[in-house]
C-alpha cells in the first residue's frame, strides 16, 4: 500500500505517537463518529481506539487492510472482537497498566468522604469554624473494606488499604484463594461483603453476567453508613436510581462514582445533588503517568503487530494458538 495510515480516534501521547509514527500517516480524529471513522478507513492498518471509541463489524467490513485493533485500558465491549479474530485480526489492551492510579483513586475517595474534605473545605470558606462540632468524621482505621472483583485493580487496592488497618473482604467467583490469602483478604459471597463492609469499592470484570449487579435488593442489606464506590464500569450499577434512595434513606452514607451507564449521564439525575456523592467523568485512571504508560503500552503491542511479532497484551490470543 502506498499510503498506509493508523488512525487514533483520539489525542495519543507524545511517546505513543513516536512508536507508531514509522509505520505509517498517524491520523487523529478530533471529532469521533461512525460518520468520521467510514472517512478514514480506506488506507487504515491500525486504530487506536481511545476512550469510548467503539469499533463494530462493520467497520472492519469498510477498512481491508487492517492488521491490528489497539485499545487503551482494560475495557473492549465496544470493539468487535469476534468479527475481528475470524478475521485473524488481533486486538490488544493494557490490562493492569492503570490498576495503581485507579486504585489510588478509589483510596483517595475513601478518605474525601469519610473524612468530609469537601464539606470542611466549604465550611471554611464560608467561615463557619464552629462546623468542626457539627461534622463528624469517620475514617479508615479498624474499618471494613469490601472489594468487588480481586483482579488486578482489586487486589492492588488490597494491597493499599492493608497499612491502614482495615479489614479487606472480598467477593470474586473466580479468584484464587492462594492470591487471596496472600494479601490477607477474606473471600466472601456478595451480600456478606455487602452487609460487613463499611467501605464498598466495585473493580468487578465488565462482562454481561456482572451487568446490574449491584440492584436495589443488595442495596437494601448494607451495613448503615456504609460507603459505595463504582470504578469499574457503569452497568454494573443496576439504577442510579437505586444509589440516590440508599443515600437519601441513610442506608449509604456516601457515594462515589467515576463510571455510568450511559456515559456521559444525565447530569440533572438528584444523585449529583446530592452532598454526599462524589462524581468523576470516567477519569480516575487518568494520571500523567499512567496514561503515559497505557498509551505506550498499546503502541508497542500495536507495533509489534505491525512488525510481523507476537504483542503482550492481547484480547484474542487464539489468533496466535490456534
Amino acid at each position: 500500500m502506498s499510503n498506509p495510515t493508523i488512525i487514533a480516534t483520539g489525542p495519543l501521547k507524545h511517546v505513543a505517537i513516536e512508536i507508531l509514527k514509522p509505520f505509517g500517516n498517524l491520523e487523529i480524529m478530533p471529532d469521533y463518529s461512525m460518520e468520521t471513522l467510514f472517512t478514514h478507513l480506506e488506507n487504515a492498518i491500525a486504530v487506536a481506539l481511545r476512550g469510548d471509541g467503539f469499533f463494530p463489524e462493520n467497520a472492519l467490513d469498510a477498512a481491508p487492510n487492517i492488521k491490528v485493533l489497539g485499545r487503551t485500558g482494560v475495557g473492549y465491549n465496544k470493539v468487535c472482537v469476534a468479527a475481528a479474530t475470524k478475521r485473524k485480526i488481533p486486538v490488544v489492551y493494557t490490562p493492569g497498566v492503570g490498576a495503581p492510579a485507579v486504585a489510588e483513586g478509589a483510596m483517595a475517595w475513601m478518605l474525601a468522604l469519610s473524612k468530609n474534605i469537601l464539606k470542611w473545605d466549604t465550611e471554611i470558606k464560608a467561615g463557619n469554624w464552629a462546623s468542626r462540632e457539627e461534622i463528624v468524621n469517620d475514617g479508615l482505621e479498624g474499618s471494613t473494606l469490601g472489594i468487588i472483583g480481586l483482579g488486578r485493580i482489586g487486589q492492588q487496592l488490597a494491597k493499599m488499604a492493608t497499612p491502614c488497618d482495615m479489614t479487606i473482604l472480598a467477593y470474586d467467583p473466580f479468584a484464587s484463594a492462594d492470591v487471596a490469602q496472600s494479601l490477607g483478604v477474606e473471600l466472601v459471597e456478595l451480600d456478606d461483603l455487602m452487609s460487613r463492609s463499611d467501605f464498598i469499592s466495585v473493580h468487578a470484570a465488565a462482562t454481561e453476567e456482572n451487568r446490574g449487579l449491584i440492584n436495589r435488593q443488595r442495596l437494601a442489606v448494607v451495613k448503615p453508613g456504609a460507603y459505595f464506590l463504582n470504578l469499574a464500569r457503569g452497568w454494573l450499577v443496576d439504577s442510579l436510581d437505586d444509589l440516590h434512595d440508599a443515600l437519601t434513606e441513610g442506608r449509604l452514607a456516601g457515594v462515589a462514582l467515576d463510571v455510568f451507564e450511559p456515559e456521559p449521564p444525565d447530569f440533572h439525575h438528584p444523585l449529583f445533588r446530592h452532598p454526599n456523592c462524589l462524581a468523576a467523568p470516567h477519569a480516575i485512571a487518568g494520571s500523567k503517568y499512567s496514561t503515559n504508560k497505557i498509551h505506550k503500552t498499546m503502541a508497542q503491542d500495536m507495533a509489534a503487530v505491525l512488525s510481523g511479532q507476537r504483542p503482550q497484551f492481547l484480547v484474542n490470543p487464539e489468533i496466535y494458538d490456534a
